[in-house]
Formats: C-alpha cells, sequence, structure tokens
C-alpha cells in the first residue's frame, strides 16, 4: 500500500522560506520520480517540481530560482525547500507519484503566506 505523508506547511511572512517534506511508503522510492504540486482556493492543481529516480529536476517558472526539490533515498523522502515566498504561493501543497499507471497523493499540507 502506498502512503505520502507531508509535513512542514504553516503560516510565513512574504519573503520567508518554508521546507516541505513528504515520507513515502510501500514503494522501491528511489526508482520513482517524485513531484509536488499545489492547489490554491478556486484554482486547478499544478505542478510545481518534479525530481526524477537519478535526480533531474524540473520546475514550474513561477517557482524558478525560488524553490529546490530534492530527495534522500535512504529516507525515503523528498523535500521542497521554499525561499522568498509570495502571497500567491499559498495553496496546499500535495505529494505525488505514479506506479503502474496509478496515482498516488498525499493529504497536502497547508502553506500560507501572509503578513
Amino acid at each position: 500500500q502506498v502512503q505520502l505523508v507531508e509535513s512542514g506547511g504553516g503560516l510565513v511572512q512574504p519573503g520567508g522560506s518554508l521546507r516541505l517534506f513528504c515520507a513515502a511508503s510501500g514503494i522501491l522510492f528511489r526508482f520513482y520520480v517524485m513531484d509536488w504540486y499545489c492547489q490554491a482556493p478556486g484554482k486547478q492543481r499544478e505542478l510545481v517540481a518534479s525530481i526524477s529516480s537519478g535526480g533531474t529536476t524540473n520546475y514550474a517558472d513561477s517557482v524558478k530560482g525560488r524553490f529546490t526539490i530534492s530527495r534522500d533515498n535512504a529516507k525515503n523522502t523528498v523535500y521542497l525547500q521554499m525561499n522568498s515566498l509570495k502571497p500567491e504561493d499559498t495553496a496546499v501543497y500535495y505529494c505525488h507519484t505514479v506506479r503502474q499507471t496509478q496515482h498516488y497523493w498525499g493529504r497536502g499540507t497547508q502553506v500560507t503566506v501572509s503578513s
């Protein structure tokens, strides 16, 4: 049974930083692409960043230069370091992976950027 559990969200002022964590279980973690998505109120869920099994990363244009995705295969964990946060980054952030065409999502962690 695949489980993804996010943590690390919270309330932060504009310009601040947060680090999100996603702990994975039920998969051979090191072989899988891992993604972070976000969903703001009234908007569709969208891809923020992804990291391949080999460590290749991709980012949405809106977060390039501010966010960094990384992974620790020994800990079955993927991270999202979020710097220079803006109010428009406010959203629920979800961890995601695909195994054998099945999509798996965590429950999400809320990030609120406000003064």
